[in-house]
């Protein structure tokens, strides 16, 4: 079982000839952490072999300090691993409000230009303030103070963002979107579709 095909479907995978660590792991202190428990080497034999200060090395481990991808590799490599990242496109997942909310807005997203924002900035402020009187708790009411900046920036990049990511937090964004009363009804409804 080689190394491409064991970390398969992987965030991340360490190859040691035909050994594969398969576990998707989620940053690199683990990386760097599961590996160093695996050989048994400590924090200080690591440093004496790869000239790493052992401050730095815990630091890696903690999570405080910035572990690139290269000096994860250099490390790795002082105990006979090295490191393969996968990057692959995965289809997410949504509930049925989610992602018809997403269906939505993505559709909205494709009309959104600085003149478009022009005259959508009246509705969406309006929909801002009916929103902020019938909102209580959090995260929504700082996510409506994040519409608000967006929209009084006219910040486009940070729009399209909110409006089409998968994240936690673009979709609860979208929970409180201002941008209620601006799609065609065609496209609502061939986008509610696509959504069903």
């Amino acid at each position: 079982m080689g190394g491409s095909r064991c970390s398969e479907g992987l965030n991340a995978a360490v190859d040691h000839s035909n050994f594969c660590y398969s576990r998707i792991m989620t940053n690199r202190g683990e990386v760097l952490r599961d590996v160093m428990r695996d050989t048994g080497i400590t924090q200080s034999e690591l440093s004496r072999i790869s000239g790493v200060r052992q401050p730095s090395i815990s630091q890696y481990l903690s999570g405080h300090g910035h572990l690139s991808d290269d000096m994860l590799d250099r490390l790795l490599s002082c105990m006979g691993y090295r490191l393969e990242v996968i990057r692959r496109p995965v289809r997410q997942e949504l509930g049925r409000s989610p992602r018809r909310s997403w269906e939505l807005h993505r559709r909205l997203s494709s009309h959104l230009t600085s003149t478009t924002l022009d005259e959508w900035r009246p509705i969406m402020l309006h929909n801002l303030e009916r929103l902020r009187e019938g909102t209580r708790g959090q995260p929504h009411l700082r996510n409506l103070d994040r519409w608000q900046h967006l929209v009084d920036e006219g910040d486009l990049t940070g729009l399209h963002r909110v409006m089409t990511g998968l994240d936690t937090d673009s979709i609860e964004m979208r929970e409180v979107s201002p941008m209620r009363g601006l799609l065609p009804q065609s496209e609502r409804s061939a986008a509610l579709k696509l959504a069903s």
